[in-house]
C-alpha cells in the first residue's frame, strides 16, 4: 500500500508543478503584453503631443505603466510561489 500511496503522491506532485508552471507561463505572457501595450499606448502619446512637456509625461505615462505590469507579476509570481 505504501508503494501506492506513493505513487499517488508523485502523480499530485507532478500535476501540481506543471500546473504552477503553466500559470506562471501565462502571468509571464500577459506581462509580456502589458510591456507592448504600454510601449504602443506612449508612442501614440508622443505622436499626438502638442509640446515637449506632453511628449515628456507620454515617456512618464509609458514608464508607469511598464513598472505596474512587472510589479504584478512579480506579486502573482510570489503569491503563487507562497502557495506551493
Amino acid at each position: 500500500m505504501d508503494d501506492r500511496t506513493d505513487r499517488k503522491q508523485a502523480e499530485i506532485s507532478g500535476m501540481s508543478r506543471m500546473k504552477t508552471e503553466c500559470i506562471a507561463f501565462t502571468v509571464s505572457l500577459q506581462e509580456g503584453y502589458r510591456y507592448v501595450k504600454a510601449f504602443f499606448v506612449g508612442q501614440a502619446k508622443k505622436l499626438t503631443a502638442r509640446n515637449e512637456k506632453e511628449a515628456a509625461e507620454a515617456d512618464l505615462v509609458t514608464a508607469k505603466m511598464q513598472v505596474e505590469a512587472t510589479d504584478a507579476a512579480e506579486d502573482t509570481k510570489n503569491r503563487l510561489n507562497k502557495s506551493v
